[in-house]
């Protein structure tokens, strides 16, 4: 019988990476290990953590990180607990982790077993639900590296040089020419020549924007200018790439503060 407190899903942004929920749950774990770069947070109650031979008392609002085959285990002290975790491809991160670090072939794991840090866990919180709705690539990607970048840069060594200005020109302009395509971040990099790592760092720096964020204020602007126009809303949100009313919907409101709607209401 399936356990109504446990949920998982790959994801479909982002194949590479598996989602685990678990809301006001008792189970108990044995001491074992995963495959991949496993981390994530505790929503409710507390837990006693062990990890590399060293136990953590963790609660509400702590991250976990754990490194591939690291041994552990995770148990409620009292209670019930819940939490969410990713489990991502190490392949996946490895190669993460070379752009990062300018092609060290060097394996880095987690520094440390948990972060206690609440902007760790905003992020986070963020992340999950993106990778949960099954938005575009290219904003789940970005979120996830935008996430793990805290946890492996500080070993980077040296000042990277930042590219032109014509390298991120190429990215804008195509984000311009093909504004309603959920395009993925692999397609930016190849037009930059620039990688994953140095794109979403490079970018932010000169626009003031992720490109995924970029992107999405660019659609909401010519979004506006449909709506004035008379467009209907389901034909607005299909014509700019949004995957339904709801994602369009939503992302307006963000950068709004009324809903799609509302807005075009004022201009009938």
């Amino acid at each position: 019988m399936s356990d109504p407190s446990q949920f998982f899903k790959r994801s479909t942004a982002l194949p590479f990476v598996e989602l685990r929920r678990a809301s006001r749950s008792a189970a108990c774990y044995e001491k074992h290990s995963h495959d991949e770069f496993s981390f994530g947070v505790i929503d409710e109650g507390a837990a006693s953590y062990l990890n590399r031979q060293q136990r953590h008392a963790i609660a509400k609002g702590d991250t976990v990180t754990i490194n591939p085959g690291d041994t552990h285990s995770c148990n409620p002290s009292a209670g019930r607990w819940s939490y969410r975790m990713l489990f991502v491809d190490s392949d996946w991160i490895g190669g993460l982790q070379q752009e990062m670090l300018c092609g060290s072939m060097d394996y880095r794991p987690f520094e440390h077993d948990y972060e206690r840090d609440t902007g760790y866990f905003r992020s986070f919180d963020t992340l999950f639900h993106t990778l949960v709705s099954n938005e575009e690539p290219l904003s789940a990607e970005s979120e996830l590296i935008d996430w793990l970048t805290p946890l492996f840069s500080h070993r980077s060594a040296g000042s990277a040089i930042e590219p032109g200005a014509e390298k991120l020109n190429a990215v804008r302009e195509l984000l311009l020419d093909r504004l309603d395509e959920n395009l993925p971040l692999d397609a930016l990099c190849a037009v930059s020549g620039l990688n994953r790592y140095q794109l979403i760092r490079s970018f932010r720096r000169h626009y003031g924007m992720a490109p995924h964020a970029w992107l999405l204020d660019q659609r909401i602007k010519r979004a506006k200018q449909l709506l004035r126009d008379g467009m209907a809303l389901i034909e607005t949100a299909q014509r700019l790439g949004f995957s339904d009313q709801a994602h369009f919907q939503r992302h307006f409101k963000r950068r709004t503060a009324v809903t799609p709607g509302h807005y075009q209401s004022c201009f009938a």
